[in-house]
């Protein structure tokens, strides 16, 4: 795998976590593949006790499930679960622009800017992990400047479901409109409207989430 390899570092447990949770976002562990702690333990050069960690925090966060015999199994992408996550995800990024938008600077401004062009420049490429990674910065921005570390990590836990069913369903997104939007909530931002930047960041996500999950009924609570 490109994603696992030998880890030299300390905190083993908390890199071979991060090295899944990506294999199993990217899908390079696709959804009901079987993995076995001591086989994974080997790829990545270390004891089997900092990947059982690893697991388990992965289960804890409906990421993998246990079956006997050691064995561990990705869990299949619930939309039901992506569903609810949207909305999640639309109301904390939300407050976190209407936190941010006083608070920011021409250099924030500026960075939301590079990354919604390196988005343009990904999807031209039809570049998957760029285009994700670039989306994920530009909202970055705004959760950063809110200087609420409580909604990052509130977020935490819930993006992967979001982004390994963006990964799944990559080919029906439209990334035109998500950078129409992006440019919107950059203009917002600059007239220092955080109303207007707390709606505009709320319907992102809605829409997006209308797209990948297929309902219409994504809305609002």
């Amino acid at each position: 795998m490109k994603t696992i390899k030998t880890i030299e570092r300390p905190v083993l447990r908390d890199q071979v976590y991060e090295s899944l949770k990506k294999a199993i976002i990217t899908l390079e562990l696709e959804p009901g593949q079987r993995i076995l702690d001591k086989e994974l333990a080997i790829e990545f050069g270390v004891s089997r006790t900092p990947v059982r960690e690893a697991l388990k925090r992965l289960e804890d966060e409906g990421l993998v499930e246990s079956l006997p015999g050691s064995q561990t199994r990705i869990t299949k992408v619930n939309l039901e679960e992506a569903r609810n996550a949207f909305t999640v995800v639309a109301t904390l990024n939300s407050l976190a622009a209407r936190l941010a938008v006083p608070l920011m600077t021409n250099e924030d401004i500026h960075l939301m800017e590079l990354c919604n062009s390196q988005l343009h420049d990904a999807l031209t490429r039809k570049d998957v992990v760029c285009a994700v990674e670039a989306d994920d910065q530009f909202h970055l921005v705004l959760l950063k400047a809110s200087r609420n570390s409580e909604i990052e990590l509130a977020l935490e836990r819930i993006m992967p479901k979001i982004r390994r069913l963006e990964f799944s369903k990559f080919s029906s997104f439209d990334g035109q409109t998500s950078l129409k939007q992006h440019q919107e909530i950059i203009l917002a931002c600059k007239g220092k409207n955080h109303n207007l930047a707390s709606t505009l960041v709320e319907e992102n996500w809605l829409s997006l989430g209308r797209v990948l999950v297929g309902d219409q009924e994504i809305e609002e609570q």
